[in-house]
């Protein structure tokens, strides 16, 4: 379970969130906001329902900035092993920017894999987009180190922008995606429960191994009851096979 689905009850309850999700049978999460605790007092909250956590998303800013090895450090205190950039400033969304991202993050990587961890990069649409005629993912996957960088691939933004389906993904560029974030489409595009919606799951996964996919995350970015989507995604994935 990718946390920022659960933002809400976290807010509320933190311990009592992660609770519910082991209750549902969530053995790992990712971490996408702290809400007011350390980093040790949420492992402490996870160790007590015995879920692991096995990335953080850290903005991307600090990933290049001064406050990377602080952040490294609160990625091992939490107890994972991807440190992760949720998005790319409005700024950088050109060819050049994005060469320029591609830079940041093989130095970034280089520092993440002296402490033990490896970055990532998560998606949205806008990375998909292609602009004067270069894909703005594809510089991401070609100009970065393979041994430096990884993708956390979201699905459905991969699906929404249109230029590469995720399972054509995972076979153009094998072992780049050691995690995925899980997250369905309703037929008018908006946001839908795992399972629920119109993408094709089974035919993605047929491929994530060839992609190096290790971690599969449910997310839902608009949950009407996050509990209930926590389930549903829960009980989807629990009858697939990948």
């Amino acid at each position: 379970m990718h946390l920022y689905t659960m933002r809400t009850p976290l807010a509320a309850d933190f311990a009592g969130t992660l609770e519910q999700l082991a209750g549902i049978g969530y053995a790992t999460v990712g971490v996408s906001g702290r809400h007011g605790n350390s980093p040790a007092a949420i492992r402490q909250m996870l160790d007590r329902v015995r879920l692991k956590a096995v990335l953080e998303h850290v903005g991307y800013d600090t990933v290049t900035g001064p406050g990377l090895p602080q952040a490294l450090e609160d990625v091992h205190t939490l107890g994972g092993r991807w440190i992760v950039v949720p998005s790319l400033p409005g700024s950088l969304h050109s060819p050049a920017g994005y060469r320029e991202v591609a830079r940041q993050f093989n130095r970034a990587g280089l520092a993440a894999r002296e402490s033990g961890l490896k970055l990532l990069y998560h998606n949205h649409g806008g990375d998909h987009e292609v602009v004067d005629g270069v894909s703005l993912y594809d510089i991401l996957l070609d100009e970065t180190d393979p041994e430096l960088v990884g993708f956390e691939l979201d699905v459905y933004w991969a699906a929404k922008g249109g230029s590469s389906a995720p399972g054509e993904l995972f076979v153009r560029h094998p072992g780049r995606f050691p995690a995925l974030h899980v997250k369905d489409m309703a037929p008018n595009g908006d946001f839908a429960d795992v399972g629920s919606g119109v993408l094709d799951f089974p035919g993605m996964f047929d491929t994530a191994r060839q992609g190096g996919v290790r971690q599969w995350l449910v997310e839902h970015d608009a949950p009407a009851d996050p509990f209930a989507t926590a389930r549903a995604g829960y009980r989807y994935l629990s009858r697939l096979r990948y």
